[in-house]
Order: C-alpha cells, then sequence, then structure tokens
C-alpha cells in the first residue's frame, strides 16, 4: 500500500508540473512571421558597365531567409528624370516573382547613369519600394555645357576686387577642453554682403613656417560653424578652419539658426540666380578665397599645403576652391553639390540646387541657365590641379551621380573616386574617414 500511494503520489505530481508547463508557455506570444524584405540589385556588384552593355536588375523578395512565393513588382526604369508613362526611351511595367526573383533588363548606348525602381504591394500594408542604378562609362560623362568664354575673365575680376577689400581678421578666443592646442572664432570682411565666419584652430605650440592648412565647408542648410572640426585638424597639426556657408554669427541658439532659415535665408540657393553677379554663390565663393587669404596669412602657414574638405554643397565648394585658387592643393568632394546646372540642356539631370528652371518644353530658363554656368562646379573642376578625392552615391536624388561624375572627369590633378552602387545622398562616417586619411597622406612630409 505504502509504494502503490507514493507512486500515485509521484504521477499526480509530474501531471500538475506539465499543467504548469503547458499553461505558462500557452501564456507567452507566438513567434511574428518575418517580415518581407524587397531589394534591387545589379548583377554586378560594382553596378558599372560599359556604354552598349546589358545591365541586369535583380528584384529579389525575402522574408527572413525564404523567399517571397509570387508577386507582381511594377517597376520604372529612367535617368533620375521622371518622363512619365509616355516615354519610350526607358521601359515600366510589371514583372512577376518566381521563387522570389524577377530580372529587369536595360541597355544603354550612351555614357550616364539608369536608374530603377521598383513597388511591391503587398496586402492591408504599406506597398514596399527599392531603388538601383546602373553606371555607363561614367569616365566618359562630359560637362553638359562648356564654360562660358569670359569664365576666367570674371572670376578674375571678382577676385581682384575681394582683394581690393579691407582684410582685418578679428580672432577671439574660444574655450575648449584641450590645452594642447588653441581655438578661436574668427570674423574677417568679404564681398558679397557677409564676412568670413569661423572657427579656428591650431597647436599651442606651433612654430612659424611649420604647419598645413585646412579649410572645412559646409553642406546645405543655416548652422554655426563646427568648433569640432576646427579642434580636429589642429589636433593633427595643421591650421584647421571650419567655415559656416552664409558668414553668421557662431554659437548662437538654434532658434537664432532656425529664424535665419525661416526668414532671410529661406530660399538663398536660388537668391538672386538671374545674374551672375547677383548670384549668392558669388558671396559664397568669395568667402572661400578669403579664407585662404587668412589661412596663407598665418605666420605657421607652411606655404606649400591648403585642403579643403566638405560634402553636398560643401563638396561643391571644395571643387570650387580647387578651381578658382591656385594655393589649394588638396580638395575632398563628398557626393558633391553645385554641379552641372545645365544639364537638362544635354538632356539630363541636373544637380543640386535645381538652379535653372525647366518650363513646360523642357527647356531651361535662358537667362537663369546662362547665369548659372559661372557658378557651376564642373567649370571650376575644370581648372582644379588639386589632387582630389570624391564620393557618389549611385542612387542619389539630390546630387545625382550624373552630375558628380561631370565634374570628377573635369579633374585635373591625381584623383580617387569613392563609388557606391546603393547610397543615396549621404556622408557616413567610412567616407568621412577615408577623406581624412587621404588629407593625412598628402600632408606627408
Amino acid at each position: 500500500m505504502g509504494r502503490v500511494s507514493i507512486n500515485r503520489c509521484a504521477r499526480n505530481v509530474c501531471w500538475l508540473l506539465d499543467f504548469l508547463l503547458l499553461a505558462s508557455l500557452s501564456a507567452l506570444p507566438l513567434a511574428a512571421a518575418e517580415p518581407l524584405v524587397l531589394a534591387l540589385t545589379t548583377d554586378r556588384p560594382n553596378a558599372i558597365y560599359a556604354a552598349g552593355e546589358e545591365a541586369v536588375f535583380i528584384v529579389t523578395a525575402t522574408g527572413g531567409e525564404q523567399p517571397a512565393s509570387a508577386g507582381a513588382v511594377r517597376y520604372v526604369v529612367d535617368d533620375f528624370i521622371d518622363r512619365g508613362a509616355q516615354s519610350n526611351e526607358f521601359p515600366r511595367g510589371e514583372i512577376t516573382l518566381q521563387d522570389g526573383r524577377a530580372a529587369i533588363s536595360f541597355k544603354s548606348s550612351k555614357p550616364g547613369f539608369v536608374r530603377c525602381r521598383v513597388t511591391l504591394q503587398t496586402p492591408g500594408k504599406k506597398p514596399l519600394r527599392a531603388v538601383a542604378s546602373a553606371a555607363f562609362s561614367p569616365l566618359d560623362i562630359p560637362p553638359s555645357l562648356p564654360a562660358p568664354d569670359d569664365f576666367d575673365a570674371f572670376w578674375s575680376e571678382q577676385k581682384k576686387q575681394l582683394a581690393a577689400t579691407p582684410f582685418t581678421p578679428k580672432l577671439t578666443p574660444v574655450p575648449q577642453g584641450d590645452a594642447s592646442i588653441q581655438c578661436f572664432d574668427l570674423q574677417a570682411e568679404c564681398l558679397g554682403g557677409a564676412p568670413v565666419s569661423g572657427y579656428f584652430g591650431l597647436p599651442a605650440d606651433a612654430q612659424p613656417k611649420s604647419l598645413p592648412a585646412i579649410l572645412w565647408v559646409h553642406g546645405a542648410g543655416v548652422r554655426s560653424s563646427s568648433l569640432a572640426n576646427a579642434i580636429k585638424g589642429a589636433k593633427v597639426g595643421m591650421l584647421s578652419l571650419d567655415i559656416n556657408a552664409h558668414g553668421l554669427p557662431n554659437g548662437k541658439s538654434a532658434d537664432f539658426y532656425q529664424a535665419q532659415s525661416a526668414g532671410p535665408l529661406k530660399n538663398y540657393r536660388h537668391a538672386g540666380r538671374e545674374s551672375r553677379e547677383t548670384s549668392y554663390f558669388r558671396g559664397m565663393f568669395l568667402r572661400i578665397v578669403r579664407a585662404i587669404d587668412f589661412l596663407t596669412s598665418r605666420p605657421e602657414w607652411d606655404g606649400q599645403v591648403v585642403a579643403v574638405v566638405g560634402h553636398s554643397q560643401g563638396g561643391g565648394q571644395a571643387l570650387v576652391a580647387g578651381g578658382l585658387d591656385a594655393r589649394v592643393t588638396f580638395i575632398g568632394a563628398g557626393v558633391p553639390a553645385i554641379c552641372d546646372h545645365s544639364g537638362r540642356a544635354a538632356g539630363r539631370i541636373n544637380g543640386w540646387p535645381k538652379l535653372t528652371p525647366t518650363g513646360a518644353d523642357g527647356k531651361p530658363d535662358a537667362r537663369i541657365l546662362q547665369a548659372s554656368r559661372y557658378v557651376d562646379a564642373v567649370n571650376f573642376a575644370s581648372r582644379c590641379k588639386a589632387d582630389a578625392i570624391m564620393s557618389v552615391g549611385f542612387i542619389d536624388p539630390v546630387c545625382p551621380p550624373s552630375s558628380c561624375y561631370a565634374a570628377y572627369n573635369q579633374l585635373l590633378g591625381e584623383k580617387k573616386i569613392i563609388n557606391r552602387p546603393l547610397m543615396s545622398h549621404a556622408a557616413p562616417a567610412a567616407i568621412q574617414q577615408a577623406f581624412f586619411a587621404a588629407v593625412l597622406k598628402h600632408i606627408e612630409p
């Protein structure tokens, strides 16, 4: 009897434990199905083809590691210009996935970039989208228009006027936590309605004629200069100057810069674009020259190296610096803006800031087109003998890759381009690090 009672009790305990385990498991949420992912790539990892070759865009739809069983994908191929459904030059339509995969082919007979966009509608959810681009002989992309015949004469006159402007830079010490360097707020008179305004840094023990110089220039928008960039260059033994694009006071509140952006600088990129004399970029470019005047006036400058680095609008400014000022020996132009303003005149997309408007007839405004050629970074690139590094995102709709390559192909010095086939408009840490490494290599003795 005792043995039977013990076995019966043990069975009851096991039953109770199993019941509690099942109850606890039933209370756990069920694992969610892996979300569907739509991807688009080219059949070559570098996405580069010769003109006349066929590029294949590969569509994949997967949930976790499993392919989507089927589905219809809408696609549009274009050259970054939305030409609508009536275009016969570029295909659009619908293709069916087979085992989660489909392919779209396109062949271009001329140098340039072709973009493919795909959309997959999923029941009850937002449509999934992906984009990829293929380059066709990008190193053969020419300027959309040549520089004006009096391009050099115009800018020579602007620099002459700048040289006649008083130059009395004012430096105000700026506290920061590293005793090995010194930092200052810089204000210096310039043409174009605004001063050069920046943060300047250098090693505290700098000796005369010992330091290379670096100028950091800004992307689009309205903000203070960057003290961090001034410090970054100073810590590796350079005269390091970061200037904001608009000559605004530094270190103000966010509200101050927001008010400027919403007020007098709301549409600065198009301000005065009807004339080369009134274009907002005239003043911006002259501030670059004046900033270089300051750096090269310092007794610590080594008399040899001036590097200019920026991304987006800053990348365009770097190109301008290299073509406008022979003292520049190195430029870093990340996804450069201000390029190929006359692109639509050649039947291709123009770069930011789309300076030249296009009429209903598809033709660019003639007056603004003519003025824009004097502030096109492509035309400065054709005069740039400095060594250069550039980055380009193949799916960048802001500074399209054709506009970047139009500038890159004109550069006259030793040059390198970092292609990112699936990058849009960006300056990721890896590219910024590559640019700074290139600067450090350039200043090696």
